[in-house]
């Protein structure tokens, strides 16, 4: 029988310099036990040593271990593997922006490890500003990349990755015919060519009482399901009867990861579906057939071909392919989770809980909350149990865009954005001069409008390209306080206002805006947190957390506060009410003389082009 312990047997050639940590030794043939700081380590490491000398010459085997320490070497690991449920373990989350895929390894102990970033094109043309459509292809090839990119980063085995969870954009469209297979490229979630059909499915849904309407704010959007497959039918004659049916991005990832080519057995995420395809497991599901043939002929059908399992995101959608296993370099049958969209989850990885509201500011922002029971809103992106957290009631607001605005506006003056952003600790609220609408690629919330665009006002000779950006930052505050006080207005609760996503963290002087425009605390996570939340949902697939809120309490980052002042915030009420004005009497239709400036400049640029091509083409 081996020796209990002998702390005189360590072998020579290990060397207690390179020990990551205390590490024990109990004499038998590979018994290393590797302790990271505990002091009950070192004990616990003992017990496991007695039960095996207790258990030695017996069938089977026995651990026993508490939930921090590691096992090293040969038959210890294996047995770890077999017999302890609750144990260390590391998930990758998975999060498809506009522009990357950024992969993250999170340790359910340590938390975020390392991400690693690929890119994938957009495509835009020139002659119609609304056109914005992916690949599938280009999704999965940088997909790939990125995960073999973080693999080798962190020096984790691709094996030991117990689930992947993906997040993705939305509402972004893909067309697919037999066995799942795309028949065009992704409507992106910034595609507005369907400005037309959302309109016409609008007035269809009013005209005929459809009760869902109500529960995505009463006025559906260009950005959404309905509307981009309604435009594909119409402008794709030829391949119409090659559709079995369309898939949400996130929707798509996962049933091409998990091998399955059978449209009716995709799992498809209720917060996907219930956001942005008038779904309503309340009301049914998805709008009646006659409603949908109602709106166009096209649609007819179309209710069966999106029929399918609609499940939240603690459900499984499948596992991980042998195929897909060896092009990531992970282990093959590792559980895949619904998915859902990037800024609800990222949400989640904000540490968003009951009656918060979480601003995911990135190219544009998602405004996220978590409602006990639901409130609908007029304006909002959707109101829908189950969508951001399983267990409670979803609300979704936005900005079209944000980042995209700042971006274009450092462009214009020849730089960037953080070369343009020093120095704007210094300006104060109203200094500029400018008010500033920031409508550059529409209104997703309140007004629900494509058909706007940004307006400056207040510019004098002596204006700078570093005044617009400070009074764009402005504009997207004052926008979100419109949202906000739209859902007080209307019973949503609102105990905490965090601003997540990418930018927060390198604008400090964005969140102290914020804050000051809202007139209440703003938290900003410590660390970064795109992809966290889709890590969460991955240990849930795997067993290790079993909860989100147990998930979060271990894994997401800390808040940084930003307390308005109250000098700016008096500032700002002041431009709030002149915002409100602009806002309203610019941005809604039918409201007063300036309501068809923006529309009908749109329509004057829009033949323009057209004229212009045609006399290119002749």
């Amino acid at each position: 029988m081996p020796e209990i312990f002998n702390s005189d047997s360590i072998p020579e050639r290990l060397n207690p310099s390179i020990w990551p940590a205390k590490t024990v030794y109990f004499g038998g043939v590979n018994d290393y036990y590797e302790s990271r700081g505990a002091e009950a380590d070192w004990k616990t490491a003992a017990l496991v040593r007695s039960t095996k000398v207790m258990a030695t010459g017996l069938p089977g085997g026995t651990s026993f271990m508490e939930d921090y320490t590691y096992l090293c070497n040969g038959p210890v690991r294996a047995l770890r593997r077999r017999t302890w449920r609750r144990r260390m373990a590391v998930v990758a989350g998975v999060d498809f922006g506009t522009l990357t895929v950024r992969v993250s390894l999170v340790d359910s102990e340590r938390g975020l490890l390392e991400s690693a970033v690929a890119e994938y094109s957009l495509h835009r043309r020139p002659s119609d500003p609304e056109y914005a459509t992916q690949s599938h292809d280009d999704h999965m090839r940088a997909l790939a990349e990125a995960m073999h990119a973080v693999l080798k980063k962190t020096g984790i085995p691709g094996e030991r990755i117990e689930a992947i969870a993906l997040d993705t954009t939305g509402s972004s469209v893909i067309p697919l015919g037999r066995d799942l297979k795309p028949l065009g490229e992704y409507y992106l979630w910034c595609d507005h060519r369907a400005k037309g059909e959302a309109a016409e499915i609008t007035e269809a849904a009013h005209r005929h009482g459809l009760e869902a309407i109500k529960w995505c704010g009463g006025v559906y959007s260009s950005e959404w399901g309905f509307s981009k497959l309604l435009h594909w039918l119409r402008h794709n004659p030829a391949r119409r009867s090659e559709l079995v049916t369309a898939l949400e991005h996130c929707d798509m990832v996962a049933a091409t990861l998990c091998g399955i080519s059978d449209a009716r057995q995709v799992k498809r995420s209720i917060c996907a579906m219930g956001h942005k395809w008038l779904w309503n497991r309340a009301l049914g599901g998805l709008p009646p057939e006659q409603f949908l043939a109602q709106v166009d002929p096209l649609l007819a059908g179309m209710r069966e071909k999106l029929d399918g399992v609609y499940a939240t995101s603690d459900q499984i959608a499948g596992r991980l392919s042998p195929y897909w296993a060896e092009k990531l370099g992970l282990r093959a049958d590792i559980p895949i989770p619904v998915g859902a969209f990037d800024a609800h989850w990222d949400a989640i990885g904000a540490g968003c809980q009951t009656d918060d509201m979480v601003n995911v500011i990135g190219t544009s922002t998602c405004i996220i909350g978590i409602t006990e029971s639901p409130n609908l809103v007029p304006g909002v992106c959707g109101v829908v149990p189950g969508s951001v957290h399983p267990r409670r009631t979803g609300i979704e607001a936005g900005l079209s865009a944000v980042g995209d605005i700042f971006n274009a506006t450092a462009t214009r003056a020849g730089t960037d954005v953080s070369n343009l952003s020093r120095g704007l600790e210094s300006y104060r609220a109203g200094s500029t001069g400018l008010l500033r609408m920031t409508w550059d690629n529409g209104d997703r919330t309140v007004l629900v409008n494509a058909n706007l665009r940004g307006i400056t006002l207040g510019w004098n000779l002596q204006s700078t390209a570093q005044d617009d950006l400070f009074a764009a930052i402005e504009g997207t505050a004052l926008h979100t306080r419109v949202i906000m006080e739209r859902m007080a207005e209307h019973g949503v609760n609102i105990r905490r206002v965090i601003n997540g996503g990418g930018i927060p963290l390198k604008n400090p002087v964005l969140n102290q805006v914020y804050a000051n425009v809202l007139g209440r605390p703003v938290l900003v996570p410590n660390g970064n947190v795109v992809g966290l939340g889709s890590a969460i949902f991955a240990f849930l697939a795997a067993g290790t957390f079993n909860t989100v809120e147990e998930a979060q309490a271990k894994v997401c980052p800390q808040h940084k506060s930003y307390f308005p002042d109250a000098g700016e915030q008096e500032v700002y009420a002041q431009l709030y009410s002149l915002f409100r004005d602009l806002y309203f009497g610019f941005g809604e239709p039918g409201r007063g003389p300036f309501s068809q400036v923006l529309p009908q400049l749109i329509r004057i640029a829009e033949a323009a082009r057209k004229a212009g091509v045609t006399t290119a083409a002749g």
